[in-house]
C-alpha cells in the first residue's frame, strides 16, 4: 500500500512539473495556483481512465482498425479541451477578487485633516490637555488674521480669562467620555487702536475622537456669534421694557381709579341732596334734568373707574375671591329686579328662567353677580326697542350654565374672536351708537377664568347673541391666589440706643453716633453711603 501511494506522489509531482512549465505566466507575480494544478491532475486522470475506454466502446460500432486511432484521439481532444476550460474558469474567478493590498494606497496623516477645510469657521484640533496641534476651517483665514498663534496654548490664551474655566470644564467632561460639548466663550480681540479690546463672542462645538491607543484628540469648531447675542440682548431689553410698561399701565389704572372715586363719590352724594331739594326746591325742571344728568354722568363714570380697578386687580393676580355656597337662583332674581327698569325705558323684554335641578353654588357672590349684571347690560344696550333679553340658569353634572341671550345686533365672526380684549369695541369707532369702554366682557371674562370656568359666545349679525358661563357647582376650579410672604419687621426698642460701631463695623470717630435701628452715621463727621 504504501509503495502504490508513493508511486502515486511521484507521478503527481511529475505532473505538477508539467503543468508548472505549461501554465507558467510571466507577468504574474505567483508560477501557478494551487487552484490550477488541481485542474490539470483531475484532467490528466480523466484522460488515463478515457484513452482505453473510448476506442474499447468505438470498437462496437466500427472496426477496430479505425476504433484505435479515432478513440485515443477523442480522449485526448476531451482532455485538452476540459483543462483549457477549468483553467480558464479558475483564472477567471480569482480575477474577480481584487487583491486588498494592493488597492489600499498608503495615506498621509495630513489628508485626514484635509475635510475640515470645508467646515464653516475655525475648525482646531487639541489633544488631551487644550494644546493645539492643526488649524483648520473654511474661514480660518478671517480668524487667523487678527488673531495670534494658536499653537500650543495660542486658543485658550485667546479666551476671556473669566470664560477660560468654562472651556476646560467642557474639555474635562470629554474626557471622562462625553461624546461632545457646546460652551460660549468671550475672545479678545485688540482694536485698531491698540489701547484697548475688545470681546467676540464665540460658540465652541467640541467633538471628542479617540484614536489608536485610546490616545483622544478634540475637534472644535469654533464661529462667531456676536450678531445672535446682540439680537438676544435687544430681547431682553425689549422685554423688560415691555413687562415695565406693563407694570406701569396696571399701576397707573389702580392709582387713577382710586383717585377718582373719591370725588365721583362727592359729586353723586351732593347731586342726590340737590336731587332731593333738602335745602330749597330747584327754581324749574330743566334744573331738575341737569342735576339728573350730572348724578347718571358720575354713576356712569363711578362704575368705569371700578371696572377699570377690577381689570388691573385681575392682571396684577391680587382679586381675592371669597367662596361661599349660595342660591343661583336668588343672584338671577336680583340681577333681574336690578335691571328691569333699564330694560323697561330702553323698551325692552327681560326675563329668567332658572331649571329646578339649579341649587347651590360654591363661588364668589358679588364675582357671580357682576358677570350677570354686566352679561345682562351689554345685552340690553345692543338690543333695540321690542326685543327680548334672557336669563336662563341651568345644571349640567358638576357644572352650573348660566345663559344670557338677545335678539340684537348680534356679532361677525371675526369680532366673536375679540371678545374678551380690554377697551374692545364691536361697531366702527367711527359710527358708534352705543356708549361704552369695552371693559365688561373684560371684566367678565377674566372674574369666569378665576373661578376655573369658560366663556362661550354664538352670534349672528341681526339675529342675536348667546353667551354661555359654565362654572364648576363645588368651586374645585378658583384659582388660589398666591400668599403675600411677608417680612416681620424687625422689633424697634424705644428710645432707641447708641452704639460705638457705623456702616462697616469701623468704630465710630468723635462727634459720631448710629442709631441701632438705623445703619448710617449722624452727626458733624458722618459721611454719605
Amino acid at each position: 500500500m504504501s509503495v502504490l501511494r508513493s508511486m502515486c506522489e511521484r507521478v503527481a509531482e511529475r505532473v505538477d512539473a508539467v503543468a508548472r512549465k505549461w501554465l507558467s505566466r510571466p507577468t504574474a507575480k505567483d508560477d501557478v495556483t494551487p487552484a490550477e494544478l488541481m485542474v490539470v491532475r483531475r484532467v490528466g486522470l480523466g484522460a488515463v481512465v478515457a484513452l482505453p475506454l473510448f476506442p474499447a466502446a468505438l470498437a462496437t460500432l466500427v472496426p477496430a482498425s479505425i476504433a484505435l486511432p479515432a478513440g485515443s484521439a477523442l480522449a485526448l481532444a476531451g482532455a485538452l479541451f476540459s483543462g483549457v476550460a477549468g483553467i480558464a474558469l479558475v483564472r477567471r474567478i480569482a480575477g474577480d477578487r481584487p487583491d486588498l493590498t494592493e488597492l489600499a494606497p498608503v495615506r498621509d496623516p495630513a489628508d485626514d485633516l484635509a475635510i475640515y477645510d470645508r467646515f464653516v469657521g475655525l475648525v482646531t484640533v487639541h489633544d488631551r490637555a487644550g494644546h493645539v496641534l492643526a488649524v483648520r476651517g473654511r474661514d480660518q483665514a478671517a480668524y487667523t488674521q487678527w488673531m495670534r498663534p494658536l499653537a500650543g496654548r495660542g486658543f485658550l490664551d485667546h479666551i476671556h480669562v473669566s470664560d477660560r474655566i468654562l472651556f476646560l470644564r467642557a474639555l474635562d467632561g470629554l474626557r471622562q467620555g462625553a461624546g461632545s460639548q457646546s460652551v460660549e466663550l468671550r475672545f479678545e480681540r485688540a482694536t485698531l487702536s491698540g489701547e484697548q479690546t475688545q470681546f467676540v463672542h464665540m460658540r465652541c462645538d467640541m467633538t471628542a475622537l479617540c484614536g489608536p491607543d485610546d490616545a483622544m484628540t478634540v475637534v472644535v469648531q469654533t464661529r462667531d456669534m456676536s450678531a445672535e447675542v446682540l439680537l438676544r440682548q435687544e430681547a431682553a431689553e425689549k422685554a423688560a421694557q415691555a413687562e415695565s410698561a406693563n407694570e406701569a399701565k396696571r399701576r397707573f389704572l389702580a392709582a387713577v381709579s382710586h383717585e377718582l372715586r373719591t370725588p365721583l363719590n362727592a359729586i353723586m352724594g351732593f347731586s342726590d341732596v340737590l336731587a332731593g331739594e333738602y335745602f330749597g326746591r330747584l327754581e324749574n325742571d330743566r334744573q331738575r334734568e341737569y342735576v339728573s344728568l350730572i348724578h347718571q354722568s358720575g354713576s356712569h363714570l363711578l362704575s368705569v373707574v371700578n371696572t377699570m380697578l377690577d381689570m388691573s386687580r385681575i392682571e396684577a393676580g391680587r382679586y381675592e375671591l371669597i367662596a361661599e355656597p349660595f342660591e343661583v337662583r336668588g343672584v338671577v332674581k336680583a340681577c333681574e329686579a336690578m335691571l328691569k327698569l333699564q330694560a323697561e325705558n330702553k323698551g325692552v323684554q327681560l326675563t329668567s328662567r332658572i331649571a329646578r335641578s339649579v341649587g347651590e353654588l360654591n363661588a364668589d357672590r358679588r364675582a357671580v353677580q357682576q358677570i350677570l349684571i354686566n352679561l345682562v347690560c351689554n345685552a340690553i344696550k345692543f338690543t333695540d326697542r321690542g326685543g327680548l333679553v334672557t336669563v336662563d340658569a341651568e345644571a349640567d353634572g358638576d357644572q352650573i350654565r348660566l345663559v344670557v341671550s338677545d335678539t340684537g345686533i348680534g356679532m361677525a365672526a371675526d369680532k366673536i374672536a375679540l371678545i374678551g380684549q380690554p377697551f374692545m369695541q364691536i361697531d366702527n369707532a367711527y359710527s358708534r351708537s352705543y356708549e361704552g369702554t369695552g371693559l365688561g366682557l373684560a371684566l367678565v371674562k377674566g372674574l369666569v377664568a378665576l373661578h376655573g370656568g369658560r366663556l362661550t359666545v354664538e352670534s349672528r349679525p341681526g339675529e342675536g347673541t348667546v353667551m354661555t358661563v359654565t362654572l364648576p357647582v363645588d368651586g374645585s376650579g378658583i384659582v388660589p391666589q398666591p400668599e403675600a410672604q411677608l417680612v416681620p419687621p424687625a422689633p424697634v426698642e424705644f428710645p432707641p440706643r447708641l452704639t460705638t460701631r457705623v456702616d462697616g463695623g469701623r468704630q465710630a470717630a468723635p462727634g459720631e453716633v448710629a442709631l441701632r435701628q438705623g445703619g448710617t452715621a449722624h452727626g458733624p463727621q458722618a459721611k454719605s453711603a
